[in-house]
C-alpha cells in the first residue's frame, strides 16, 4: 500500500512539474527555438528524475523484501 501511494505521489509530482513547466514556457517571452529547447531539456530532466526515483524505489522494495524474508525464516526456524 505504501509503495502504491509513493508511486501515485511521484506521478502527481511529475505531472505537476510538466504542467508548470509548460505553462511557464508558454508565457515566457522567448523565441520558438529557445522555447522548444527548454521544453526538450525539461522533458529529459523529468525522464531522468523518474528513472532515478524508480531505481531507488525498486532498491528499497528489494531491501524490504529481503528483510521480510529473513524475518520469516527466523520466525519459522
Amino acid at each position: 500500500m505504501k509503495m502504491k501511494n509513493m508511486l501515485y505521489g511521484l506521478g502527481i509530482l511529475t505531472a505537476g512539474v510538466g504542467v508548470g513547466t509548460a505553462v511557464g514556457l508558454l508565457y515566457a517571452p522567448q523565441s520558438g527555438r529557445k522555447t522548444r529547447k527548454l521544453i526538450s531539456r525539461a522533458a529529459e530532466d523529468g525522464a531522468d528524475y523518474v528513472a532515478t526515483r524508480s531505481r531507488e524505489i525498486r532498491r528499497q522494495a528489494e531491501d524490504a523484501f529481503e528483510r521480510g524474508k529473513d524475518l520469516a525464516i527466523k520466525l519459522v526456524a
